[in-house]
Order: C-alpha cells, then sequence, then structure tokens
C-alpha cells in the first residue's frame, strides 16, 4: 500500500512539476533564469564575497537564507530537492526521510564517457526557520549542489547556491517586493548576477 502511495505522489508531483516549470529538470541551475520575469538573486554575503571564512559569516549566511525561506514559506509545507550524480541508472541511497523522485541520463553528445545519471531525491517538510541550516551550510561550502526548497504547488522555489540564492517566485510584482526588502542583497552588476 506505501509503495502504490509512494508511486501516485511521484506521478503527481512529477505532473505538477511539468506543469508549472515546462522543459526543465528540478535541478538549481537547470531553472533558466533568462526566461523568467519573476527571478532575482541574493548573494549571501556582503560586497558580494562568495565563501564563509569563519562562524560570523556562516552565521550571515544562513540569516540570510532563512529570513527569506521564512518570507516564502512561513507557516507551510516545502519540498526540499537535493540531486545526487552517479554513472548507474539505479539511484544512490538517501536518509530515511528522504524519497526518490526521478532519474534521467544527462548524455554528453561530444563524449559519451561524460555523460551521467542525475537522481534527484525529494522531501516533504514543514518548513521551520533553522532547520535546513545543515544542508544550507554545505550549500555554502559548495559541497551539495543543485538543491531547490519549492512550496508544494511549485509556483515559489528558492535555489541556494554557494554564494547565494536565486529565487523564482509567482509574480513580478512578488519580486519586486522582494527586492525592494533585501536591496542590500542584490548584485550591483545590471544583469541581476
Amino acid at each position: 500500500m506505501a509503495r502504490k502511495r509512494d508511486q501516485a505522489d511521484r506521478e503527481a508531483l512529477t505532473a505538477l512539476w511539468e506543469r508549472r516549470w515546462p522543459g526543465t529538470e528540478p535541478v538549481g541551475w537547470e531553472l533558466g533564469r533568462d526566461e523568467r520575469d519573476a527571478w532575482v538573486r541574493f548573494h549571501s554575503l556582503p560586497e558580494s564575497k562568495r565563501y564563509p571564512d569563519d562562524e560570523r559569516e556562516y552565521a550571515i549566511v544562513l540569516e540570510r537564507h532563512n529570513t527569506v525561506l521564512d518570507e516564502l514559506f512561513a507557516g507551510t509545507e516545502v519540498y526540499v530537492m537535493v540531486p545526487r550524480w552517479s554513472d548507474r541508472p539505479s539511484a544512490p541511497r538517501m536518509n530515511r526521510d528522504t524519497r526518490h523522485w526521478r532519474t534521467w541520463l544527462r548524455a554528453d553528445d561530444t563524449d559519451p564517457e561524460l555523460s551521467f545519471y542525475c537522481h534527484v531525491f525529494v522531501e516533504r517538510r514543514r518548513w521551520q526557520r533553522g532547520g535546513l541550516d545543515r544542508l544550507l551550510r554545505r550549500v555554502a561550502d559548495d559541497i551539495e549542489g543543485g538543491v531547490i526548497i519549492a512550496g508544494t504547488g511549485l509556483r515559489r522555489l528558492y535555489h541556494p547556491y554557494d554564494g547565494g540564492a536565486d529565487v523564482y517566485l509567482a509574480t513580478a510584482e512578488e519580486r519586486d517586493r522582494l527586492k525592494e526588502r533585501h536591496a542590500e542583497w542584490l548584485s550591483p552588476y545590471p544583469s541581476g548576477m
């Protein structure tokens, strides 16, 4: 019974993803900023510094991530999507709360030896400030990559990366309000990068 429910949940999530994010895979850097009107990038440290050097700077990184995540998801459930890569089509093991969602082959047309499988794992959980600090710290250290934290309707996506976060919102107006509240965390470049 549980296996059938898991399969149905995966199928429903896949259908929702394909409806909301057509033509993209659920890995952070695959989302495509250029064609999205409601995208903004925040830097996780002052002066666009990429990596924290000490606990004081880690505290800044986590505070910025948690502040925006609170504004997006306070009082709601979220999906936490974490990709893993391997040379095998079978999914590697993850922790007990995380379920395998989908796998695809990332083929390299120029060199088949560079092809690999991407496995995305997902956990549905109630958003709680500080509840993902360990994961966010691993992202800041470039140990984890491609992570997406999403509302259950997949209208708002948060992609932390080593150096900041890309935030995808439902409307340009919502993006503008978020940018105004955290203007000091924006890139100084016109591209927003």
